[in-house]
C-alpha cells in the first residue's frame, strides 16, 4: 500500500511540473507576440489606422455578408436618366395611320364645292380659257416633293392657295418618311384643274364625275394612294421595296393632320384609288 501511494505521489508531482512548464512556455510566447505587434504598429501606423477604420464602417454583424449587401441604399433614377437620349432621338417613329379611311376622310363633293367656289376662280370653258387665266392660276409640275402624272382630262393649274397646300403635303410626307425610317417616295398627282369641256368628256366613262365638279375652280386635286414614285440615286445602290399600303398609312397621317388643322377637305375615293381634296 505504501508503495502504491509513493508511486501516485511521484506521478502527480511529475504532472504538476509538466503543466507548470507548459504554462511558462505559453506565457513567454504570448509576451513575445505582444512585443512584435507593438513594434509593427510603431513602424507602420497607417496600416493599423486603415484596419481600424474599415472595421468601424462595418455593421454590427460582419460575419453575415448577405446582410451587408442588403443594407446598401438603393439609388433612385435621376431626372437626367429619364430624359430622351441621343439613341432615342434616332429611333424610327411608329406608323399609326387612321382607324378608318371613310370615317377619317368623309368630305363629299357638296361640302367641298362650297370651299371651291369661295377660294377658286370662275369655271374655265376650255384649255384656251385656262391659258388666259395665268394671273389667277399658277402652273404646277413635277418637283422633288410630288410627281404629276400625264394629264388627259385636266390641266396642270391651281390657285396659289391650293398650290401651296399641295407643296406642303409633299414636303410633310417626305419628313414623315424620314423620321419613320422609310425610303423616300413622292406622291403622285392624278388630276388637277378641269375645264367644262373636260367634265363633259369625263362623265361619259367616269361615274364619279359631276357637272358641279370642284375641279372647275382650280382649288381641287387628286392624289393617288395606291402608287408612288421611288426616290433613288441613279448611280447609287438599289432601294429596298416598300409596300404601297405602308406608304398609304403614312400619307393618311399627313392628310388627317392637315384636315384636322382646317387646311383642306378630303374625300376617300374607293373606285378611283385616290384622295380627292379641296383647299380651305
Amino acid at each position: 500500500m505504501q508503495s502504491y501511494e509513493i508511486y501516485l505521489y511521484l506521478c502527480t508531482s511529475k504532472t504538476e511540473k509538466m503543466m507548470e512548464i507548459d504554462k511558462n512556455t505559453y506565457l513567454r510566447g504570448f509576451g513575445v507576440a505582444v512585443v512584435v505587434l507593438a513594434l509593427v504598429r510603431c513602424a507602420f501606423p497607417g496600416v493599423a489606422g486603415q484596419g481600424a477604420s474599415s472595421v468601424a464602417e462595418q455593421p454590427d454583424s460582419v460575419a453575415d455578408s448577405t446582410t451587408v449587401v442588403a443594407a446598401a441604399p438603393i439609388e433612385k433614377p435621376t431626372t437626367d436618366s429619364l430624359q430622351p437620349t441621343a439613341a432615342d432621338s434616332h429611333r424610327p417613329h411608329r406608323i399609326y395611320g387612321v382607324q378608318s379611311f371613310k370615317d377619317a376622310f368623309p368630305d363629299n363633293n357638296d361640302l367641298q364645292l362650297v370651299a371651291a367656289k369661295r377660294w377658286g376662280v370662275p369655271p374655265v370653258k376650255n384649255r384656251a380659257d385656262a391659258e388666259s387665266r395665268k394671273r389667277e392660276l399658277v402652273y404646277i409640275g413635277s418637283n422633288p416633293y410630288y410627281h404629276v402624272n400625264p394629264l388627259g382630262a385636266s390641266i396642270p393649274y391651281l390657285v396659289p392657295h391650293a398650290a401651296l397646300l399641295l407643296q406642303d403635303i409633299g414636303q410633310t410626307f417626305f419628313d414623315s418618311l424620314e423620321v419613320k425610317g422609310i425610303p423616300l417616295h413622292r406622291i403622285i398627282v392624278t388630276s388637277v384643274l378641269r375645264s367644262q369641256e373636260d367634265v363633259v368628256r369625263l362623265r361619259r366613262y367616269n361615274a364619279n364625275a359631276t357637272e358641279q365638279s370642284c375641279h372647275l375652280y382650280g382649288t381641287t386635286f387628286d392624289i393617288a394612294y395606291n402608287k408612288y414614285k421611288t426616290v433613288s440615286d441613279p448611280d447609287g445602290p438599289e432601294r429596298r421595296e416598300v409596300r404601297n399600303d405602308t406608304l398609304k398609312y403614312v400619307l393618311c397621317e399627313v392628310l388627317d393632320d392637315l384636315r384636322q388643322r382646317g387646311r383642306c377637305y378630303v374625300k376617300y375615293e374607293v373606285k378611283q384609288g385616290c384622295f380627292h381634296m379641296t383647299v380651305r
